[in-house]
Order: C-alpha cells, then sequence, then structure tokens
C-alpha cells in the first residue's frame, strides 16, 4: 500500500488515485464499489499503534476522510449510513496508516442513536472508557466504549491514549480498532459523531472495525 501510495503522489492523474493531496491519498477499497475506500497518509505511518499520530504535527486524518466521504465530498461513500474505521496491528493485511470509508447498516445507526437517548453514551472523553455499550452489527453482537462528539476537530488517536490505553486498565494501542459513525437524522448529517472503541481485553470486544463497516454489496 505504501507503494501505491508514493505512486499516487508522483502520478496523481492514475485511475486508482481517486483524490491526492499532501497529506492523504484516497484509494479504492477491495471489493472495489461506490461505498469502499482507503484513505492513507502521505508520510510512512504504519497505523494506530505510530505515535506520530498523536502529535500536533499529524494531519486530523479522521475529518479527512469525513471531508471524503460525506453526501458531496470528493470521494463520497454511496451508502445511506456512512462509517470510519481503522483496524488494530492484529486485524490489518496493509501495514500502512489507513482509514476505511464505508458504509455502515440503518440498524447500526439506530442502535447509537437509542444508546444516546439512554444516556449510555460518554459525553466526555474523561468518561469514555467507563461507557461501555452492546451494538449488534452484522458479525453478531459487541462491546464497545462509546463517546459522542460535536466535530472532529479533536485529535481522536490522542483521546484515545489519554482517556482509554494509558490509564492501565486496557489493551495498548496497537491493539485498539477505533470507528467513527456519523449522526444522521431525517435523511441529513447533523454534524455530531460517534466515536466507537473497542479491543479483546473487553468482554465480547473486538480488534476491528470490520464488525461494524459495510465493505460489500
Amino acid at each position: 500500500m505504501w507503494r501505491d501510495v508514493q505512486n499516487c503522489v508522483q502520478h496523481p492523474q492514475e485511475a486508482q488515485c481517486l483524490h491526492v493531496t499532501s497529506n492523504y491519498v484516497v484509494l479504492p477499497g477491495e471489493p472495489k464499489n461506490s461505498h469502499n475506500f482507503l484513505l492513507s497518509a502521505t508520510c510512512r505511518i504504519k497505523g494506530i499503534e505510530c505515535p506520530f499520530l498523536e502529535s500536533p504535527q499529524a494531519a486530523n486524518y479522521w475529518n479527512d476522510a469525513w471531508v471524503n466521504a460525506r453526501p458531496g465530498g470528493d470521494v463520497q461513500v454511496m451508502a445511506d449510513f456512512i462509517g470510519l474505521g481503522i483496524n488494530s496491528v492484529d486485524a490489518r493485511q496493509l501495514n500502512q496508516m489507513h482509514i476505511h470509508m464505508a458504509g455502515v447498516e440503518e440498524n447500526t445507526q439506530k442502535q447509537l442513536q437509542d444508546l444516546e437517548r439512554s444516556q449510555s453514551i460518554a459525553t466526555s472523553p474523561r468518561e469514555w472508557s467507563q461507557h461501555q455499550v452492546s451494538i449488534t452489527g452484522f458479525k453478531g453482537r459487541r462491546t464497545y466504549r462509546a463517546l459522542l462528539r460535536h466535530s472532529l476537530d479533536e485529535n481522536l488517536f490522542a483521546l484515545l491514549d489519554q482517556y482509554v490505553v494509558n490509564p492501565p486498565q486496557t489493551s495498548p494501542m496497537a491493539q485498539q480498532t477505533l470507528i467513527v459513525v456519523p449522526k444522521k437524522v431525517n435523511h441529513a448529517y447533523t454534524g455530531d459523531f460517534y466515536v466507537l472503541n473497542s479491543d479483546k481485553s473487553l468482554h465480547d470486544g473486538t480488534d476491528t472495525c470490520d464488525e461494524l463497516l459495510v465493505y460489500g454489496p
């Protein structure tokens, strides 16, 4: 994948280079379709475990992914409900940092809104690790730590490390998955975001975003 990224930086007009900037490129995912894309950094970052992602020098890759994937974006995800995600070291197949831009099921969105109404989702990063919720995806029921944010202006990698990983009560950063589900009400995105995290130290936890994101037809 790193070779693909470098090739897009040098030859941005090639077909697989869907959008190219100085900070990131967007590539087709597998399987290739209209709701499965990958946003990858143009600098050499292996993945979620890299400390550089938490630094002020890192680009805001989550916001970049949303700006591309949202309706009217440069690489719009053609799904009724959009999800973004990054896998742990063990769950990924490619060792170049990439965020999946894909769909989520309508039921996933509904469950998250129901959990928000029942005040089961943290509204402060300080409470993130204590708000554990059970969500059924198309691969079964899993436990996630759930946080609501009103924008993607913050560095989600840094928040995860500071408020979930560093208090020594969970697996290290390399074993985490992180998922962002933009909130959608009455056919429109509200500007709020459900931020989900999990790892295998949780009961029914998972280290992959593939439990919720929909890549195929």
